[in-house]
């Protein structure tokens, strides 16, 4: 009797760590997966919003009760309006000629990054996203938000407050971060696979922005010379961590340029 009830906890505990381990091997696939769904999904509805803005501004809408406090239509729609889109430009290219001038003395540490450049909900935009990322080659499409802030990176790429935002023009660079490692996203993982003259792409409201990639770097993380603006240069940069094979961490860069 004894030695059924130890064969049976036996095979309990074998079940167990079948279950486990088969759960181990299984889990970062497919966790991974879903994060690439996710992140494509906040892609593809931000194209829809950028393809068909309503007429008027958020402002007025709520006012009339056409949307609520979030953007969103009755059915749970989230839209945007013609005339915040065409502010959000005027005041990112203002953003940018700003940085021309002022940008070192505004980029002072890495504390700078992490609040947004611009305030979307001034936009009526309530979902923090600012634009898209795409790099065909390496199958990468995530959603781009402004500043470092933890939730930011948590969910695609952040713009790094005080370098250029990312919409193209003589003078700017934008430097745009993303995890790499992180449990159950891929979000800047396979950079590193992108070779020079591969296509990397931005999609904002109002405009979308081919780029193509250029050069390659290590450095360490106090060596930020290169995130300033490259005179008469319109670029991008792509920034993650990698492991320095110390215990400590560098910054792998990918230099884009159009």
């Amino acid at each position: 009797m004894k030695s059924k009830k130890v064969r049976r906890v036996l095979t309990i505990i074998a079940t167990i760590f079948l279950v486990t381990g088969i759960g181990l091997v299984l889990f970062p696939p497919v966790s991974n997966t879903y994060g690439k769904y996710v992140a494509k999904g906040i892609s593809d509805d931000f194209e829809t919003r950028a393809n068909h803005p309503r007429k008027g501004s958020y402002a007025d809408a709520k006012k009339k009760g056409e949307v609520d406090s979030n953007g969103c239509l009755s059915d749970g729609t989230q839209v945007v309006y013609d005339v915040d889109i065409k502010r959000l430009k005027e005041d990112s290219i203002k953003y940018n000629n700003m940085l021309k001038k002022h940008q070192r003395e505004k980029l002072t540490s890495s504390l700078s990054y992490v609040e947004p450049s611009l305030k979307l909900s001034k936009y009526g935009i309530f979902d923090g996203v600012y634009g898209y990322l795409e790099a065909p080659t390496i199958d990468m499409k995530l959603p781009i938000y402004l500043g470092t802030a933890r939730n930011h990176l948590n969910y695609g790429a952040a713009h790094l407050t005080y370098t250029s935002l990312p919409i193209g023009g003589k003078d700017t660079n934008a430097v745009l971060a993303g995890h790499t490692g992180y449990v159950g996203r891929i979000f800047f993982d396979n950079i590193r696979q992108l070779n020079i003259g591969d296509k990397v792409k931005v999609r904002t409201y109002w405009s979308k922005i081919t780029y193509k990639v250029t050069d390659t770097k290590i450095i360490k993380p106090n060596q930020a010379g290169d995130i300033f603006i490259h005179k008469d240069k319109d670029m991008i940069i792509l920034m993650t961590c990698i492991s320095n094979g110390s215990g400590g961490f560098d910054r792998y860069l990918v230099f884009c340029e159009r």
